[in-house]
């Protein structure tokens, strides 16, 4: 019988999985530094003892005198910890295992890749919801795809299964600070527990779940990233059950934005007591949500992985990447060396281990037409390829070239441009990120650091721009090799405006010495020349893989935005 020793075996995700270490027959060493607390649940499982045993101290005569066959931390939390335990665990011969989520601490453990393949031993980081088990469920999305363009993760939490000390901490060291971000082909800075959005979960035949969920700071917004054919955008959500808690913490998040504290993470010894007070309150219902865009044998196609767990069957899954990679070292089944759990796991593995929980999950899958293409019709395939590759948004892209910008001289004229906020005068470098949702895309042009952004979305055969509360319909008509936008109607606040009225847009697009080109002047009646801007973008990615599907495709069909 091989021993296994779970530090922080006691706690709140320890003790799930030392009875599931237990239940798979292994010797469960319990330890953690409140010995009483490991010898307690110690006595409740078969084949158990309780250890008292400080993952920051010397961990060298622990490992020695009890000589386990791998070690697993539990404790954290991992956020701006070193690897001292996996070390110790090198030295000593020992398998590590460990349930971090934290970015930094994932990331850097290939740095005892060498030490570990000549220990002949195993050391996983990131065995737990994130990395391990995401990017199992991204893995099986993903399979036939030739370029991902976006991945959208989220989990929403149970009111009732309380969060520790840890996993409290580890949630406020990036609250409120930046989080580097792989979006519109190119890093660029979030706000951690910013980017708020309503997520839904659901899955046939179960009540839906929606959560408030916002930008929490992962490993998979590395791994995924440079894993995935296509580099693909990666945002990860998440967020308790009821709304105000997640609307608490992004109002605490200014303090930390504006420089009045360092971090919210002093404030750990407050945020228990007062989630505490709500426990009783809500629902035993957690969920993940996982959606991946892509191109599948030529075809635009998302696909979104969802699982819900009832009876509070939701903190059981943390402890099953640790569990099913502690089975995967005692068959042999893993080679020696220092890496991310991210690549380890399949979904069918996870899918085993919920059949004996209350947890359910499901794909579905639905292709998807670019807005232009739905806007033009026929008139989109006799674009040039340049311009039509740059409408071809789904999910997330990215574009870099040039432009030369003209403003007006008047005050009205710069009253307005600083209104929409377009580029100051001159020569700039420019990049355009592209984000689509529910078939409506966000433009957001960067001429050397200015930045000014824009929606467009398809309404009764038109392209309809939208800039704050002023919204232009469009007629895109092909012109040459490209085409030319043509304003129809204008409105603001929803009220219809005087055509007479309206700016005085040009618009032109067209491919030059295979580049997309681009022409727009606007002006306005009786003040004249706001802006103009012209220049060239290039596609700043692409992937040329093409592995072998294995789901199939739904017919495609035209969602209206």
């Amino acid at each position: 019988m091989k021993k296994v020793l779970v530090l922080g075996g006691y706690g709140g995700f320890g003790s799930r999985l030392s009875r599931r270490l237990s239940g798979d027959g292994f010797h469960v060493l319990v330890a953690g530094r409140n010995g009483e607390a490991a010898e307690a649940l110690a006595r409740k499982l078969p084949n158990a003892i309780g250890l008292r045993v400080d993952r920051h101290g010397d961990m060298a005569d622990v490992l020695a005198n009890h000589q386990p066959f791998v070690v697993i931390d539990a404790a954290g939390p991992f956020q701006n910890g070193d690897h001292r335990v996996a070390r110790a665990c090198i030295a000593a011969g020992i398998h590590y295992i460990d349930l971090a989520d934290a970015r930094d601490f994932v990331g850097t453990i290939g740095a005892l890749d060498d030490a570990a393949k000549m220990a002949g031993v195993c050391i996983l980081s990131g065995a737990s919801s994130v990395p391990a088990l995401s990017s199992a469920a991204v893995a099986d999305l993903a399979d036939g795809m030739s370029e991902v363009r976006s991945i959208e993760m989220a989990i929403g939490a149970s009111n009732r299964a309380t969060a520790g000390a840890s996993v409290a901490s580890a949630i406020l060291s990036y609250v409120g600070k930046p989080v580097r971000l792989w979006r519109g082909k190119r890093w660029q800075d979030g706000t951690g527990w910013h980017m708020l959005k309503r997520e839904s979960f659901m899955i046939a035949g179960k009540p839906r779940l929606r959560r408030l969920v916002a930008l929490a700071d992962v490993p998979d917004h590395d791994l995924l990233v440079e894993g995935i054919p296509g580099k693909p955008a990666v945002v990860f959500r998440a967020g308790p059950e009821f709304a105000f808690q997640t609307l608490a913490l992004w109002l605490m998040s200014w303090a930390v934005v504006f420089g009045w504290v360092s971090s919210l993470q002093k404030f750990n010894r407050f945020l228990l007591p007062l989630q505490g007070l709500t426990a009783r309150l809500g629902t035993a219902r957690s969920a993940m949500v996982i959606e991946v865009k892509g191109i599948c044998r030529g075809a635009m196609l998302a696909r979104r992985w969802t699982l819900i767990a009832e009876n509070g069957d939701g903190v059981e899954i943390p402890t099953l990447p640790a569990q099913l990679l502690t089975r995967a070292l005692c068959d042999d089944r893993l080679c020696a060396g220092a890496r991310a759990a991210n690549e380890l796991l399949d979904l069918t593995e996870f899918r085993a281990l919920f059949r004996d929980l209350a947890i359910n999950d499901a794909v579905v899958e639905k292709s998807y037409m670019p807005l232009y293409q739905r806007v033009m019709g026929a008139d989109f395939a006799e674009l040039s390829a340049p311009v039509r590759t740059m409408h071809e948004v789904f999910g997330d892209g990215g574009a870099a070239g040039e432009a030369l910008v003209s403003r007006g001289i008047s005050l009205p004229a710069r009253l307005v441009a600083g209104l929409f906020r377009f580029p100051t005068a001159g020569h700039h470098p420019l990049h355009v990120s592209f984000e689509e949702n529910n078939g409506i895309e966000r433009w957001t042009r960067d001429f050397s650091g200015q930045l000014f952004s824009s929606h467009l979305s398809k309404e009764r055969g038109h392209l309809v721009e939208r800039f704050g509360p002023f919204r232009f319909s469009f007629d895109l008509t092909p012109r040459g090799n490209g085409l030319s936008m043509e304003i129809r109607k204008w409105s603001l606040f929803g009220l219809r405006l005087p055509l007479p009225l309206a700016p005085r847009s040009t618009a032109y697009e067209w491919s030059e010495d295979g580049r997309f080109h681009f022409d727009v002047s606007i002006g306005l009646l009786f003040v004249g020349l706001i802006v103009h801007y012209r220049g060239w973008l290039g596609q700043t990615a692409s992937c040329d893989a093409t592995p072998a599907p294995r789901h199939q495709p739904v017919p495609a069909d035209s969602a209206e935005s």
